[in-house]
């Protein structure tokens, strides 16, 4: 793998309640929340892996324990295993999976802390003066070297990925006398949204504190700076906001239409 991409870590927040999922949130975190039988999370973790950047940085809040529990799990839970019981028990791991070359650092950053905070507080795991963050509710068949490659580009210290969503409702198109033009099932949005896949340079951490909300303050200052770029995405891209999203999500497991599955295994 190319060394420069070690040290490009992908910071994931994984801390929110999810409290519009509560179906599923209740019970365990909100990247923990199953598509075909794996956690979002690792099928985000999966699009940057494809592109080669296998140092992940879990920012931790709610039930963060299952998340910690998952990963030092992970090799039990996808392989085959010899065990040795007695005195002089041991594990013997059979074949292989494709995560193998995957580092996760699975760091703790408090119950109530706000999506800044959150990343401030992982400042010190940053090896070099770039790194990528984003949600862990949010996936796209977004190509990440494309996205490194227009961050570089543009010289500033942030660039968001601008998504265009789809309407939750049908949208009604009228005529000036009062007569139905036309009926559109759930369009796509005219304006750009934030859709996370986030690249930073480790400048930003002057901006941020120990609780601030990233969203608001920060991102403002960065655009009031010049310092925020933003890169237009016009593939796939879906987040796993409610139970009806969780639904759709595994429907189209089931169906294997998978736009944001650009991994092969």
């Amino acid at each position: 793998m190319n060394e420069d991409k070690r040290n490009i870590p992908v910071v994931i927040l994984a801390g929110g309640r999810g409290y519009r999922l509560r179906e599923e949130t209740e019970f365990r975190p909100k990247p923990m929340v199953e598509i075909g039988g794996r956690p979002i999370l690792w099928h985000i973790m999966k699009i940057y892996a494809h592109y080669g950047f296998t140092n992940f940085i879990i920012c931790l809040g709610y039930k963060g324990h299952m998340i910690k529990e998952y990963f030092l799990n992970y090799e039990y839970m996808h392989r085959d295993f010899t065990v040795k019981l007695g005195q002089q028990n041991s594990v013997i791991l059979h074949d292989h999976h494709p995560e193998e070359d995957w580092t996760v650092t699975l760091a703790d950053t408090g119950l109530e802390t706000n999506t800044g905070g959150r990343v401030y507080r992982i400042r010190r795991y940053i090896p070099g003066d770039t790194f990528f963050m984003t949600y862990g509710d949010g996936v796209a068949d977004i190509n990440i070297d494309e996205l490194l490659a227009y961050h570089r580009a543009k010289g500033r210290i942030a660039t968001v990925t601008g998504v265009r969503p789809y309407s939750r409702f049908g949208v009604v198109e009228r005529t000036e006398d009062g007569l139905v033009k036309r009926f559109r099932e759930k369009p796509q949005l005219d304006g750009l949204v934030s859709g996370g896949f986030f690249v930073f340079n480790t400048r930003v951490f002057d901006y941020l504190d120990e609780n601030v909300v990233l969203e608001q303050e920060p991102l403002r200052r960065l655009a009031e700076d010049r310092q925020l770029a933003i890169y237009e995405h016009k593939g796939f891209w879906k987040s796993m906001d409610t139970y009806r999203d969780w639904l759709e999500f595994n429907r189209m497991w089931e169906s294997g239409h998978t736009p944001w599955k650009v991994w092969e295994k």
